[in-house]
This record gives structure tokens, sequence and C-alpha cells, in this order.
């Protein structure tokens, strides 16, 4: 029996609508600190005109909505850093803002094995209107965020935060927490170095997803494909589920990060 509430639609014109929220939140905008911090999968909302996506509520407080317990820690680490940091507003099931729009997962109509029926088999015009109304807004409020610390004289460092699933296919994940990075070592090799002198923790380097696999849209897009240092950490999020992970983790990575992000040789622009 299928458990999912029907999706009755019609898709709206508008997407998001007057009592929605917004496509994404900035938070210390004003920061002083040289590193953006992005959070592409922060929130589970989905637009009213979209009726829940078919989805009951099971659905949306699970992982194929949103990277739970990662905007808690995106907002800690805003505030330990000063720094800017730039949250998306919708569920990734929306829209999912870390996906090229066109890409198979950019609207899925299956995740996890879990039926999507609001995104079954969507017009184009519809998929568009999403990317005008929150994928589009949502990294354009990323270039202003770069282009504010850049007016400053200095090329900023990108640090995305997320969070993955304990097990996947029935196969335990043992990492507690990673860092997804491609080719440029600035950051996640101290990184990755201050991480692992916690006994511990089980620290993965490029796990469970490998950021030299075309790990994600955003950090590709606005970090390396303009040559700034970057790194997009993973945690698990069953370390995260309460307010003594959150802060723990925030203490480690807030630790961590503040070091790396003192050194004044971080800031060129280099392509590797």
């Amino acid at each position: 029996m299928d458990r999912r509430a029907p999706h009755t639609g019609p898709y709206s014109p508008l997407v998001i609508g007057s009592d929605d929220p917004p496509p994404f939140e900035t938070i210390n905008a004003g920061g002083q600190a040289n590193v953006v911090l992005l959070c592409d999968h922060a929130s589970n909302a989905i637009p009213q005109s979209l009726a829940q996506l078919g989805l009951l509520p099971d659905d949306l407080s699970g992982h194929i909505a949103w990277d739970s317990g990662a905007a808690k820690i995106t907002r800690i680490l805003s505030r330990r850093l000063d720094a800017p940091a730039i949250l998306s507003g919708y569920s990734r099931l929306v829209i999912d803002c870390n996906r090229k729009p066109g890409h198979e997962t950019s609207i899925p109509a299956i995740s996890d094995g879990v039926v999507i029926p609001g995104n079954e088999a969507i017009p184009p015009a519809e998929a568009a209107r999403r990317v005008e109304a929150i994928f589009h807004p949502y990294h354009h409020a990323i270039e202003a965020a770069i282009d504010h610390v850049q007016a400053r004289g200095v090329p900023p460092a990108i640090v995305a935060i997320h969070s993955f699933t304990p097990e996947m296919d029935s196969i335990a994940r043992p990492w507690h927490l990673s860092v997804l990075w491609d080719k440029d070592p600035r950051i996640p090799a101290p990184l990755l170095a201050a991480l692992r002198t916690h006994d511990d923790l089980v620290v993965g380097d490029n796990q469970p997803y490998s950021g030299r696999e075309h790990y994600g849209y955003s950090a590709e897009v606005h970090a390396t494909a303009a040559g700034l240092p970057n790194a997009l950490i993973e945690i698990r999020e069953d370390q995260i589920r309460d307010d003594y992970g959150i802060a723990r983790y925030a203490d480690i990575l807030g630790d961590a990060l503040a070091e790396i992000l003192a050194d004044p040789g971080l800031y060129r622009v280099e392509n590797y």
C-alpha cells in the first residue's frame, strides 16, 4: 500500500507564495572572515503551491529531503568564525541547489527508493520555474557574498557543510565526518590532519562520496572554477542529532578551520 498522500497539483506559476519562506538565507553578511560558508541542503521546506510534493511528514523529515543538522552547524560556525553564510531555503526534493539544472537528480522523481509524486513527469516549464524561483536566487546570493569579500581585495575561501546517513543500502558507513575535495589541497590537507588528531573520530578522505567525481555544483562553480580554496565537509547525521553532538562537532570544526583560515597565504587564486 502506498502510504504517501496523493499529489493533487496543479503546478503553480508562482512556485513561492507570500506565506512561504525565501529561497535562501544570508546570515552574518558583514562577517569579517575571508571565507564564505555554504549549506546547500539546509531546509526541508516545500512551497505551499507544491502540496508537500505528495509526501507525508515522515518522508520530509528524512535525509532524502535535507541534510539534517547541517544548518545548525553552519550557523554556529558563522558566529565562531565571523563568517558570512548562505543557506538554502527549500528541500533538495523541490530542486537540488547542489546539482546542475537538468541533471537527473536536480528534481528527482525517486530518491533512495521513495517515489516523489510531485516530481513525476513534471513539465519543462515547471522545472524552469523552480530554477528561477529557488536555484538562481540561492546561487546569486553566494556570488554576492563572494563579491563582498573580494571587494576587500581578498579571494575568499569556500567551505560547504553537509551531512550523510549512517548507512546506505544496508552497508554501514564508519566515518564520523569526512572531507571531500578534488585537486586543491589548501584547505583539505590541513583540515584532515587536524581532524585526525582526535583519536575517537574515524575521519574520511573523500568518503562516503568523492570530490573527484563531480561531487557538487556549488563548490565546482563558485570555488574550483574560480581558483578559490575550498572544501566540503560531511558529518554523519547520527552524530549531530542533538544539541550536544551539534556543539561538539561545531567546536571540533571551528577549532580546525580557525587555524587554517588564519594563514594569510591561503587567500590566493590558484588553479589545480
